[in-house]
C-alpha cells in the first residue's frame, strides 16, 4: 500500500512539473503609437491556476484602465482524444505621452508554485502630425469626391523611399538597399511594374515574409503606415559614381467616395472605389571607391572579414593513394564570389579540381558563413614531400587594409605502393585521370590444358552475314555524318538569312511604328519600336531570345569590335523608349524623339557591321 501511494505521489509531482514547464506567459502590444493615442497591452498565461499578478511600471504612459482579467477555456476531441486548454488575460488601456522609444518591463505571476516573468515590450511613440491630415486621409478623400468617382492619389499620400545602409563603399563591399512604402490610404495591392536593374552591382534579394504587415513611422513631420516591400544586398563590381535606379511600382488603393444614393453605395463596396496608381522611387547615388593600391599577390578579390583553417589527411600514405586537403574560409563578405586559393602541391602530385561547398546566410553586411575548398591530390612516387602554407588575402573595409591569412604547412610521407617494382616504373594517363597501371601486372601467361577443335564449316567467319556485319557500322557512320553536316549547313544558312534580313525587318517595323505615331497610338507605337530594336540586335548578333538582355547585347557588341559610343547609343535608345512611355510631358514630342533615335542607331549599327 505504501509503495502504491509513493508511486501515485511521484506521478502527480511529475504531472505538475510537466505542466509548470509548459506554462507560457506572454505580453502583447503595438510596436508604434502616436503621442496622445490610446492603446491596449495584454498579458496572457496558458493556465487559470495563478496568483499574485504584478504589473510592471509603465513609465512614459498613462494607465487609463486595468488590469481587467478575462478567462478563456476550450475543449477539443480529435480521434477520440480529448484536449482541454485554458488561459487568463490581464488587459491594460494606456495612453502614450512622450515621443520616443519606451521599454515596458515584464510582468510577474505565480503559476504552478513558481514565479514566471513575461517578455518585455518596446514601444515607439511617434510625435503627432505637424499639420492636420485634411485632404490626405480617407475622410478628406470622401469629402472631395463627387458622384462616386475616386479622388486623385497625391504624392504625399503614397510614395516609396529607398534607403541604403551606406552611401560610400569600396568595390565588392556589401551594403543593404531597402524599398519602404509610406501611405495614408487603404492599400489593397502593391508590386513592381518591372524588377530593378542594378547595373554595376551583383545583387542578392533578401527573403521577405510572405505575409507583410504595416507599422507606424514618422517621416518629415507626418505619421504614415509603412511597409518594407523588398530588400537587396548589393556588391559593387566597379569603382566610380553608381546609382540605385529609379524603380516603378503599381498600387491599388481603396478610397471613400461621397454619394447620396444607397444603391450605389451598396453595389460600390459600401461607398469605396478602388483605383490604380503608378509611382516611382527616387534614384540614390552610391560612391564606390577603388580598392587601395599595393595588392598582395595572394589577393583574389575577397572583401569583408574572414578567418582561415586547414586540415590534411592522411599525412602517411602509399603512392597512388589519395590525400585530401581542406581549406575552410569563415566570415562575412562577398563569400559567394571568392575563388579557390592557389595551393602549391609538389610536382609529383596529381591534383584534381577542388570541390567547393558554401554554407551561408544573407545579412546586410554580405554573406555570413563558411566556404570549404576540398583538394584531392595523389602522389605518384614514394618519398617525403612538403605541402607549403597557403596564403589568402582579403580587404577589410573597417580597417581599410589588406589582411593576409596563412594556413599550416604539411609534411607528407609517401611509401611505395603495392605492386610497385624495384624500378618503380608507373604508367599514368594524366589526360583522363584513370587509375595507374603497373606494367608487371599487365603480362598474362599462355593458357594451358586440353585444346578443343571445331570444324571450319561451323565457323561464322567468312560467311556473308559476317561481311555485312563489318559493312553495316561503316554505312551507319557515313549516314550519321551526312545528316549531321546537312543539319549544320541548314542551321548556318538560317542564321545567315536572319543576319542578312535583320535591317529589312527592323525597317519594316519602324515604318509600322511611324504609322502608329501618326495615328497617335502611344502604347502600340512604343511596343513596335522596342520590337524593332530588340529584333534587329537579336537577328544581327544571332542572340537567342531567352538570352536577350542589355548585358548580353553590350558584351556581344564589344566582342565584335563595336566602339563604346555605338554601344552606349543603342542602350540609350532602349532606355529612352522604355522611359518615354511613362514620362510626363509632351507625348508627341517624346514619340518623335524615340522614333528618330531608334532609326538613327539601327542605321549606325548596320554601317558598322558592314565594315
Amino acid at each position: 500500500m505504501r509503495k502504491l501511494f509513493f508511486l501515485l505521489t511521484l506521478m502527480l509531482m511529475g504531472t505538475a512539473i510537466g505542466r509548470a514547464d509548459d506554462i507560457s506567459f506572454e505580453a502583447a502590444g503595438p510596436d508604434a503609437v502616436v503621442a496622445g493615442e490610446q492603446f491596449r497591452v495584454a498579458y496572457t498565461i496558458n493556465t487559470q491556476s495563478v496568483r499574485d499578478f504584478r504589473a510592471p511600471s509603465f513609465d512614459g504612459f498613462h494607465v487609463l484602465m486595468g488590469p481587467s482579467s478575462s478567462r478563456q477555456s476550450s475543449v477539443s476531441i480529435v480521434n477520440g482524444k480529448r484536449t482541454s486548454t485554458s488561459s487568463i488575460t490581464y488587459t491594460f488601456i494606456l495612453e502614450a505621452i512622450e515621443p520616443g522609444t519606451h521599454r515596458i518591463p515584464g510582468a510577474s505571476i505565480v503559476a504552478g508554485g513558481k514565479s514566471t516573468l513575461s517578455n518585455a515590450l518596446t514601444i515607439k511613440v511617434l510625435p503627432p502630425d505637424e499639420e492636420p491630415q485634411g485632404g490626405t486621409g480617407r475622410q478628406a478623400s470622401s469629402a472631395n469626391a463627387q458622384g462616386g468617382t475616386a479622388p486623385a492619389v497625391t504624392a504625399s499620400q503614397l510614395f516609396v523611399v529607398p534607403t541604403v545602409s551606406k552611401t560610400t563603399v569600396y568595390e565588392q563591399e556589401a551594403f543593404l538597399v531597402t524599398f519602404k512604402v509610406y501611405t495614408t490610404l487603404d492599400l489593397r495591392n502593391f508590386g513592381f511594374v518591372k524588377a530593378p536593374d542594378f547595373n554595376g552591382f551583383h545583387a542578392q534579394e533578401v527573403e521577405q515574409p510572405q505575409t507583410k504587415s504595416f507599422s507606424m513611422d514618422h517621416y518629415k513631420g507626418r505619421n504614415y503606415r509603412t511597409l518594407v516591400w523588398s530588400q537587396y544586398v548589393l556588391f559593387p563590381q566597379r569603382s566610380g559614381q553608381l546609382e540605385i535606379p529609379a524603380c516603378e511600382f503599381e498600387a491599388v488603393v481603396a478610397q471613400a467616395v461621397a454619394t447620396n444614393d444607397p444603391f450605389e453605395a451598396f453595389f460600390n463596396g459600401g461607398g469605396y472605389v478602388q483605383s490604380k496608381k503608378r509611382i516611382s522611387s527616387p534614384k540614390v547615388p552610391i560612391q564606390v571607391r577603388p580598392l587601395p593600391a599595393g595588392r598582395p599577390a595572394s589577393f583574389g578579390g575577397a572583401v569583408g572579414h574572414f578567418t582561415l583553417a586547414s586540415t590534411a589527411s592522411p599525412l602517411e600514405l602509399k603512392s597512388n593513394e589519395a590525400l585530401t586537403l581542406k581549406l575552410t574560409l569563415s566570415g562575412t563578405g562577398n563569400l559567394k564570389l571568392i575563388t579557390p586559393p592557389d595551393v602549391k602541391f609538389p610536382s609529383d602530385f596529381e591534383v584534381y579540381d577542388p570541390k567547393v561547398d558554401t554554407q551561408s546566410k544573407l545579412t546586410q553586411n554580405g554573406l555570413s558563413g563558411q566556404k570549404v575548398f576540398e583538394y584531392l591530390a595523389i602522389p605518384r612516387h614514394a618519398g617525403e614531400y612538403t605541402i607549403p602554407a597557403v596564403e589568402f588575402t582579403f580587404f577589410d573595409p573597417k580597417s581599410q587594409k589588406y589582411q593576409t591569412l596563412t594556413s599550416e604547412s604539411y609534411r607528407v610521407q609517401v611509401a611505395k605502393g603495392d605492386g610497385q617494382g624495384t624500378a618503380g616504373q608507373v604508367v599514368s594517363d594524366y589526360s583522363n585521370k584513370e587509375e595507374v597501371k603497373v606494367l608487371g601486372n599487365d603480362i598474362r601467361f599462355i593458357k594451358t590444358g586440353e585444346t578443343r577443335y571445331r570444324q571450319r564449316d561451323n565457323f561464322w567467319v567468312g560467311t556473308w552475314s559476317y561481311r555485312l556485319a563489318y559493312l553495316l557500322p561503316i554505312l551507319l557512320f557515313l549516314l550519321a555524318a551526312w545528316m549531321y553536316r546537312k543539319r549544320l549547313a541548314d542551321a548556318k544558312g538560317g542564321v545567315q538569312v536572319r543576319m542578312r534580313k535583320a535591317n529589312k525587318v527592323a525597317t519594316r517595323r519602324l515604318k509600322g511604328a511611324g504609322r502608329l505615331l501618326a495615328a497617335g497610338k502611344k502604347d502600340a507605337f512604343y511596343d513596335e519600336v522596342l520590337k524593332a530594336l530588340w529584333g534587329y540586335v537579336a537577328d544581327k548578333l544571332n542572340i537567342p531570345v531567352a538570352q536577350l538582355s542589355k548585358d548580353t547585347v553590350e558584351t556581344e557588341l564589344a566582342r565584335r569590335g563595336a566602339d563604346e559610343a555605338l554601344i552606349r547609343a543603342f542602350l540609350d535608345a532602349l532606355g529612352q523608349c522604355e522611359y518615354a512611355r511613362y514620362a510626363p510631358g509632351d507625348e508627341n514630342k517624346a514619340m518623335d524623339q524615340v522614333y528618330e533615335a531608334a532609326s538613327s542607331v539601327i542605321g549606325q549599327m548596320e554601317n558598322a557591321m558592314k565594315k
